[in-house]
């Protein structure tokens, strides 16, 4: 990074801090004259008027549900005023519930596929089996930016670009509130992180805030979002739920907004200071907006219309959607086979191929070796709130050998050992059954016994387990110790439970040859125990990868699966496959040329491999119908119809964030956004860094071709028309993109070049047609923290039409008048 930019920022920077911290507030004031009933009718009003102080006070916070269906949280009604009860689910990916669910596609493989109409059928699908389901909010979707490539929740969100993510966080709350469930959007705002999300202070300016991360929330808004969840953490020194210049300066009085803020889990931090700021409701419960609410309005410090504007941004909601006056409509029946259809249709689309040399896909006659553990395994979603338990899930080994018909072999291999094997006989001394120790209910079982290492190894301890977590010590080091504060509940989607389902915890020592003291104490519960305990070591790896090697050179071709799990609540560490993956793919490739990988993964991947690789597909987190979808396009039944939503950076020293701790993960808890405007793509274009893979990329099966640009002036913006060919021989998908280069006029940061517009297009071999793509002047226009507002970039603009952010093809210039 130049001294220049670097100077520029943080100006930049420390002006945004001061401007927004001083519109924050913690203390109490008079209601703004800015509050708007506009959303409330007289039905709401005349509730407010006979609602007791204690029955408002029950409406603004979380309770515990009598009558619970496992979602994620509670508000009481009014029963004596009609008024029922809001159940509320978590639900990015599907509704996630006690009860099956359509487990859709990750919301990032859903954004590959660049299409904003099947975002909304994707809405349609998680509004209509939240109902189905008994719910009746749904705290989704999420559409903070990627920022780092290391945040745990990537998976979750859509894309590193803001006019991509606005349009399809609009069309899924289109679909999930046109079934009649309250979309709430989240996680407002600059939760760009797990680590620290809690308590970090992200500093950022004016202009990045507008232009980068609020525009995704503003499109929701505009779209009638519901709902909005605060973030955790504090944005320019407060904290995010109740932080005034978010809940009332932005969201309200420039958006508009008329519907209710609660907090995200237990991100509460005060009552007066948040209410008077613009919270209107405390997630899960009560601690500051139950007795210490009515303590607050009772003594003075708050007002009551404070109360009562939070009620009735509640109620007007709850009206607007039928919930007050019995016209909402009768809950459906949930309606698997169109879940799964969708979920399907949805995979397909967002796969992406990110390499395919030799034109190894589609994979045409041969035996076929599939190798790695999420080869026979389903890898359905990530871990916390994303987790749906689905209808069912097939695994790929059994939907690729049910695709290449009888004529063709198809083996297996494991490859990476995610359970462990069996302790060797005798390893261990007797008193226990490391495969199936049993423990009775309402009894505490102990062992103390002795480990004998044959040879100085690294050993991974892995415990499968029903009941609580058995107690082991290895030389007096507790092996499974429970995780601090929620972090047992957030553990990962795939590597906590084994096939069978019991749950699962790993350790990994350092164990010298010898004897080595192991102590466990199991507890049997109300209904008994059953727990495993197996171990992985240099040597069994080294066994996995003999085996996965003489698979792959016996074979014609390899489908190679590897796999990040990543969870809410964590942060990834590394751009590198887990484990020993990396180090499996150069063995399986340095024997078979013909190897393609899949990844199911969150974000973006390192590939030191890549060269030595044939293919590489992007299957991210695919659903319920993931192995199906993955076969699909392994064959060419589909086009792989997929295009990158960020940028892949080539290792974890080339990349936004990467070298600067400040920017990520934070020092000293405060985060810089110093990079300003330049998110993603921006950044690689703004630094001369090459990407591994750009913004926009994804091939096809066959080849397209570009030309005839023309602009037009229109009173949104302009209108880009040019003519897309499909030159080869086979029916497939394109994106193109349109991007903006920036305004001589403007003294503002500017990016080298923004995503414009785009459109999703399936042309038959040979098919040529001609697109136009609206460039919004929203788009045309930077934020000027001056004037407080957006200003247009006028003069004359670069246009770029391509493939992706890097692959431009078509270039011209136009004028941008006022």
């Amino acid at each position: 990074m130049s001294h220049t930019f670097s100077r520029r920022s943080a100006l930049r920077l420390l002006g945004g801090a001061i401007a927004v911290a001083a519109a924050a507030t913690t203390g109490s004031v008079p209601l703004a004259h800015a509050e708007s009933r506009s959303g409330a009718g007289p039905r709401v009003e005349g509730l407010i008027s006979k609602l007791t102080l204690d029955e408002k006070i029950s409406l603004l916070h979380g309770a515990t549900d009598p009558a619970s269906l496992g979602q994620a949280g509670y508000v009481p009604g009014v029963p004596r005023l009609g008024i029922p009860p809001l159940r509320l689910a978590d639900g990015p990916a599907g509704v996630r519930v006690t009860r099956h669910a359509t487990a859709l596609p990750a919301p990032v493989l859903l954004a590959s596929a660049f299409d904003p109409s099947l975002a909304r059928r994707y809405g349609q699908v998680i509004g209509r089996e939240g109902r189905a389901l008994g719910q009746d909010v749904l705290l989704s979707p999420m559409v903070n930016l990627i920022r780092t490539p290391y945040a745990g929740r990537n998976f979750e969100t859509f894309s590193e670009d803001p006019l991509l993510s606005g349009d399809l966080v609009a069309a899924e709350i289109r679909g999930i509130q046109g079934e009649g469930l309250i979309a709430t959007v989240k996680h407002f705002a600059l939760n760009n992180q797990e680590k620290d999300r809690m308590s970090v202070d992200v500093r950022v300016d004016e202009q990045t805030m507008h232009e980068v991360e609020l525009r995704g929330f503003e499109a929701a808004i505009a779209a009638r979002s519901g709902a909005v969840m605060g973030a955790y953490n504090k944005v320019n020194g407060t904290f995010a739920c109740e932080n005034k210049a978010l809940l009332t300066d932005v969201l309200r009085d420039q958006w508009g907004f008329e519907g209710w803020v609660m907090t995200d889990w237990f991100a509460a931090h005060s009552t007066t200071a948040a209410i008077t700021a613009g919270l209107d409701m405390e997630m899960p419960d009560g601690t500051y907006f139950g007795d210490a609410l009515k303590k607050a309005v009772q003594n003075g410090s708050v007002s009551e219309t404070y109360v009562d504007r939070a009620v009735r941004r509640v109620l007007a909601v709850m009206d607007r959607f039928g919930l007050l006056d019995g016209s909402v409509p009768p809950r459906p029946d949930r309606d698997p086979t169109a879940g799964a259809a969708v979920a399907l249709e949805v995979a397909k689309a967002g796969a992406t191929l990110l390499r395919n040399e030799r034109r190894t896909l589609p994979l045409t006659g041969g035996s076929i070796a599939v190798i790695g553990p999420t080869g026979s395994l389903p890898f359905v979603s990530g871990g916390g709130s994303a987790h749906v338990v689905p209808d069912r899930a097939e695994g790929p080994l059994d939907t690729i050998k049910s695709r290449a018909g009888r004529g063709t072999k198809v083996s297996y291999a494991l490859g990476e050992d995610l359970f462990g094997k069996a302790i060797p006989s005798g390893a261990l001394t007797a008193g226990v059954d490391t495969e199936a120790q049993g423990v009775a209910a309402g009894q505490t079982w102990t062992y103390d016994g002795t480990l004998t290492v044959a040879d100085a190894d690294e050993w991974t301890f892995v415990i499968h387990y029903s009941g609580e977590r058995p107690k082991v010590f290895v030389d007096g080091e507790d092996l499974f110790p429970v995780a601090p504060g929620y972090g047992e509940f957030f553990q990962g989607g795939l590597v906590t439970a084994a096939p069978d389902g019991l749950s699962v915890r790993r350790k990994t020592l350092n164990l010298t040859k010898g004897a080595h003291k192991v102590e466990i104490t199991a507890k049997g519960g109300t209904g008994g125990q059953l727990f495993r305990l197996r171990h992985s070591t240099g040597a069994t790896r080294a066994q996995d990868v003999a085996e996965a090697v003489r698979a792959a050179r016996a074979a014609h071709s390899v489908v190679l699966f590897a796999y990040e799990d990543a969870t809410e609540g964590q942060d990834r560490t590394t751009l590198a496959l887990p484990g020993h993956q990396s180090e499996l793919i150069e063995a399986v490739t340095a024997v078979n040329p013909r190897t393609t990988v899949v990844l199911n993964t969150s974000s973006s991947t390192s590939m030191p491999w890549l060269r030595r690789t044939a293919a590489v597909l992007q299957m991210y987190y695919p659903g319920q119908e993931g192995a199906a979808a993955t076969a699909a396009v392994l064959f060419g039944d589909c086009d792989p119809g997929g295009r990158l939503t960020q940028s892949f950076a080539v290792d974890d020293d080339h990349h936004p964030v990467a070298g600067d701790p400040r920017r990520y993960p934070g020092v000293d808890g405060t985060e810089e956004y110093s990079e300003g405007i330049h998110a993603g793509y921006r950044w690689y274009d703004a630094e001369g860094v090459r990407p591994l893979f750009p913004f926009g990329h994804g091939l096809s099966y066959t080849s397209f071709a570009y030309d005839d640009l023309r602009v037009r002036r229109s009173r949104r913006g302009f209108e880009v028309s040019f003519t897309v060919r499909n030159t080869g021989r086979r029916d497939g998908v394109e994106v193109p993109q349109v991007y903006v280069g920036p305004s001589p006029k403007l003294q503002l940061d500017q990016a080298v070049r923004v995503l414009g517009g785009y459109r999703r297009l399936t042309l038959r071999a040979g098919e040529r047609r001609r697109v136009t793509v609206v460039v919004e002047r929203r788009t045309l226009s930077s934020w000027d923290a001056k004037r407080h507002g957006w200003v247009l970039g006028t003069g004359r603009r670069t246009l770029w039409v391509g493939a992706s952010s890097r692959d431009l093809r078509l270039r011209t210039t136009a004028e941008v008048s006022a």
